[in-house]
């Protein structure tokens, strides 16, 4: 018997917890990059001014140990949870919720979630999370936190395309999405596109393919796909929190899966300019 490595739920707890404090407060290295590139590029006097506005603030943001956002955003959970990997102690998602009310609590961080979507009462803890785990090979453990604000989340699209539609017509149709959402979801975005799969893996795909970083895609198609996108979206001309510029969308990133033969679905997530996650392994 190939004897397994054990970890204790009790890590998880204490894993989120600094994940969920860590991208509150301290904008990804990336995502940093992505910002100030988008500043430079900007010469009309609005959109330069709320360029400097949005990198003051995650500079102060990580200055001050304070949030970069009122909106704390819902915790989204992936967990890679390798096969060689045996758990020991409290139920996996229960530590993760904790680790989740643990950071809220002891970081003073907004708590935005409602136990039932239409009688609306609050749980006081920003949980519980929305934890996807995916099985690995080999004996890895890795929890990446995404908080996703409500204003960007709300502008989420969604289609089901011919299976005989062109990119272009896709592209086409992202850009309208951005143009629509106009200044709600507060460009300039980090915007995850999902391709494939069925309607719901296309929609975590959207969100998941934000966690790529500065990597460039590893297919040259899709790579060329994710420029077409975004400067589609930047000739929309909608800019930095809506004043008009050259920065809608400061990356674009593509995510795809196989498909049946007769669907396309391609889903839309709009993240604002303070893309929040942060990873660990264990």
């Amino acid at each position: 018997m190939i004897e397994k490595r054990i970890i204790h739920t009790d890590a998880v707890r204490e894993a989120v917890r600094a994940l969920v404090r860590d991208a509150n407060l301290v904008l990804p290295p990336p995502a940093a990059a992505a910002l100030e590139l988008a500043r430079r590029g900007e010469t009309g006097e609005l959109a330069r001014c709320a360029m400097d506005i949005i990198c003051e603030n995650a500079a102060i943001a990580e200055r001050e140990r304070l949030p970069l956002c009122q909106d704390c955003g819902a915790a989204i959970v992936f967990i890679e949870l390798g096969q060689g990997v045996s758990l020991a102690g409290p139920f996996l998602l229960e530590a993760v919720n904790a680790g989740v009310a643990d950071a809220t609590a002891a970081h003073h961080l907004r708590a935005s979630i409602v136990s039932d979507p239409l009688r609306r009462a609050n749980t006081g803890t920003n949980a519980p999370a929305f934890a996807h785990v995916d099985p690995v090979p080999g004996d890895s453990f890795r929890i990446t936190v995404l908080l996703k604000g409500g204003g960007s989340e709300n502008m989420t699209a969604l289609r089901l395309f011919k299976p005989t539609d062109e990119p272009a017509t896709i592209v086409t149709w992202i850009a309208e999405a951005v143009r629509a959402a106009g200044p709600n979801p507060c460009p300039p975005l980090f915007l995850g596109v999902g391709i494939g799969g069925t309607a719901d893996v296309a929609a975590l795909n959207a969100k998941r393919a934000v966690l790529r970083g500065d990597a460039p895609h590893p297919d040259p198609f899709y790579a060329d796909l994710e420029n077409a996108v975004r400067d589609a979206c930047n000739a929309t001309g909608i800019g930095p929190l809506g004043f008009g510029g050259e920065t809608t969308v400061a990356r674009a990133y593509i995510v795809a899966a196989p498909a049946h033969i007769a669907t396309l679905p391609v889903a839309v997530n709009m993240n604002c300019h303070s893309l929040r996650y942060r990873s660990m392994s264990l």
